[in-house]
C-alpha cells in the first residue's frame, strides 16, 4: 500500500492486519504536515509480525523498483499523493510529478512484475463544479477545476490504459471528504476544531451555504477493502464513487461542531477562493451495486467520535 501512514492509509493497514493479511506499507513521510503525525498513526502496526514498513517516494523509480523486487507482492493500493485543493495551485509540478508520474511509475512496475490488482485513490473533485447533485460515476469529468482535480483524472486515465493494454484489473475509488479520527490537520473539520479550542476565528469562504458529501473514516475503508476483493474476481476497470450521499453545508457543519464542542465558533468571512468546488453528494449506488458498500456513520456520530479523539490529544 502506498501512502499507508496517512489518515486514510494508517486505518486500512489496521483493517488489513485484522484480516490476517500481510501488509507492505510505502510512505515517504514528506512535510506537507508534520510527518511525526504519521509516525504517530502507524506505532501500533509497527508492532505487528505481518506489517512491514518502507519509506520511499513513489517518484523515485529505482526505489520502488528495489521494493517490488523484494517483496512478493499480490495486490497495490494506491493510496499516496499530495493531496488539497488550494495547495495544487501553488505547486503544480510537485503535484503533477507525484500524482501522475508517481502513479506510472507503479503502474509500469505492475506490469513488470505481473501484478494484476490495483486499487487507486481518486477524488471527488474530478467532477468539478457538475450543477446535477448527485455525482455518478457516468457523469462527464472533463471541466476539473483545480490542478489536483486534474491529476487525479489523469491517473484515472493511466489506469485504464494500464487495464486494456496489459490486463491489470483495476478500481478507481471517487473518495468524498473523508472524516474521523486522524484526518489531515489542514482538512476543515479537523482545522475548525483546533481553532475553536484555542479561542481563534474559523475562515470561512463564501456564503456558508457551499455543502459537502461527508464519509466517515471506517465507511470508507469498509469500501476499500471491498474494492481490493472486486478487483481479484476478474480483469475489471471500475470508477466508483465512495460517499455518504447526503450533503453537508459549511454552516450545518459549523453548527455540529459547535454542539459536539460545547464551544462557540467565531467567524471570519472571506471570498471564494479559486478551485474550491461548491457542492459534492455522491451517488453510491454502484458502489452498493457492485461492492455491496453501505455507508452506515451518520454525520454527527461521526463528528462526535472525531471530537473524541481529538480532545484525547491523540
Amino acid at each position: 500500500m502506498t501512502g499507508g501512514a496517512g489518515f486514510i492509509g494508517s486505518h486500512l493497514c489496521e483493517a488489513l492486519l485484522q484480516q490476517g493479511r500481510r501488509v507492505l506499507c510505502v510512505d515517504n513521510f514528506c512535510d506537507f504536515y508534520e510527518p511525526s503525525v504519521k509516525e504517530q498513526n502507524i506505532a501500533s502496526c509497527l508492532q505487528h509480525p505481518e506489517f512491514v514498513l518502507e519509506r520511499a517516494d513513489i517518484r523515485d523509480k529505482e526505489a520502488l523498483e528495489r521494493i517490488f523486487e523484494r517483496y512478493n507482492i499480490s495486490a497495490v493500493i494506491h493510496l499516496a499523493a499530495m493531496a488539497g485543493v488550494r495547495p495544487s495551485l501553488l505547486y503544480p509540478e510537485l503535484y503533477t510529478q507525484v500524482n501522475v508520474m508517481g502513479t506510472l511509475n507503479l503502474l509500469e512496475l505492475c506490469k513488470q512484475h505481473n501484478i494484476k490488482h490495483f486499487v487507486f485513490a481518486s477524488s471527488s473533485s474530478v467532477y468539478g463544479n457538475n450543477a446535477k447533485l448527485p455525482f455518478a460515476e457516468e457523469d462527464p469529468v472533463n471541466e476539473p477545476i483545480s490542478v489536483y482535480a486534474a491529476t487525479k483524472k489523469a491517473g484515472e486515465l493511466l489506469c485504464y490504459t494500464y487495464h486494456h493494454l496489459y490486463q491489470i484489473s483495476v478500481v478507481a475509488l471517487r473518495f468524498f471528504t473523508v472524516y474521523g479520527p486522524r484526518q489531515r490537520p489542514d482538512l476543515a473539520i479537523h482545522k475548525f476544531a483546533a481553532l475553536m479550542r484555542e479561542g481563534r476565528e474559523l475562515p470561512v469562504f463564501g456564503d456558508e451555504a457551499s455543502s459537502r458529501d461527508y464519509t466517515y473514516i471506517q465507511d470508507t475503508v469498509q469500501g476499500v477493502l471491498r474494492a481490493l476483493e472486486y478487483v481479484k474476481k476478474g480483469c475489471v476497470y471500475e470508477v466508483i464513487n465512495l460517499g455518504n450521499d447526503r450533503s453537508v453545508t459549511l454552516s450545518e457543519l459549523i453548527s455540529a461542531l459547535e454542539e459536539v464542542s460545547g464551544i462557540k465558533a467565531k467567524l471570519m468571512h472571506h471570498e471564494d477562493q479559486a478551485g474550491d468546488v461548491r457542492h459534492t453528494r455522491a451517488c453510491v449506488t454502484k458502489a452498493h451495486q457492485l461492492l455491496n458498500y453501505r455507508p452506515s456513520f451518520d454525520f454527527k456520530q461521526g463528528l462526535l467520535l472525531f471530537w473524541q479523539w481529538f480532545t484525547r490529544g491523540e
